[in-house]
């Protein structure tokens, strides 16, 4: 842009960062891991999936969730807490209450 042009401006041209910013922030959050949710209830309230940093060509979803009281964020690989999640919310179930469980060697709600 020019000078003029940014002169021109009208300060109500301009959206605001924080409206379309909402996925780049993190979410907030006491970090646990999946083991440590296992068998127990908790209350998903957000999610987001993004490339993977830790392995090349996957996807990683970051999980807000609420565990007795407290807000909690969980890192996982699992396409099928991926997919449930996804599901969820294309059905508009979110937020949703389930039981992060090991079936095997797979991660699942129930």
């Amino acid at each position: 842009m020019t000078l003029d042009e940014i002169n021109n401006l009208a300060g109500g041209d301009c959206p605001r960062f924080s409206v379309f910013a909402h996925d780049q922030l993190p979410m907030p959050g006491v970090k646990k891991h999946l083991n440590e949710i296992l068998n127990r209830e908790i209350r998903v309230v957000d999610f987001k999936i993004k490339k993977s940093k830790h392995r090349v060509g996957t996807d990683c979803m970051q999980i807000q969730f609420i565990l007795d009281g407290e807000v909690c964020v969980s890192f996982t690989g699992s396409t099928v807490l991926m997919d449930q999640v996804q599901a969820a919310k294309m059905n508009g179930c979110m937020p949703f209450c389930g039981t992060v469980v090991k079936i095997d060697k797979y991660f699942s709600f129930s």
